[in-house]
């Protein structure tokens, strides 16, 4: 893993609202707005951005934890704009905060972990569950 970055970087990543992004559960829609695992999904992905950059070819990122505070809905079609941002890097740890926006309305916010392994030993742990 190759650090490049500083405490505080920060990385963008633009979703717009799709339906497959709804809260549905069994294929019932609960409600037509931004789910809060979509978001998590989203948010680890916009924190992930990092791990791209600083991860070898042999290497690959996998997720530690997802901590989310979903603040305000996002309905179809909106934009929302993901800011990470390193918050440190621990030997093979990349933990990122991140901020959810829709406009200057905050829709999210939370905290993300990766880490940095080698593909063989990341298929090891896989082939030995």
């Amino acid at each position: 893993m190759i650090n490049i970055f500083k405490v505080r970087d920060k990385k963008q990543f633009t979703k717009v609202v799709e339906q497959n992004d709804t809260a549905a559960f069994n294929s019932n829609e609960v409600h037509p707005v931004y789910a809060t695992f979509a978001l998590g999904r989203d948010a680890e992905w916009a924190c992930r951005l990092f791990v791209l950059d600083m991860k070898e070819n042999d290497e690959e990122g996998i997720g530690t934890f997802l901590h989310i505070e979903h603040i305000s809905p996002a309905v179809l079609g909106s934009t929302v704009i993901f800011e990470s941002c390193l918050k440190r890097v621990e030997g093979n740890s990349v933990i990122c905060s991140f901020e959810a926006k829709v406009g200057e309305r905050l829709i999210a916010k939370g905290e993300t972990g990766q880490k940095v392994l080698k593909k063989e030993k990341l298929e090891n742990i896989f082939k030995n569950l």
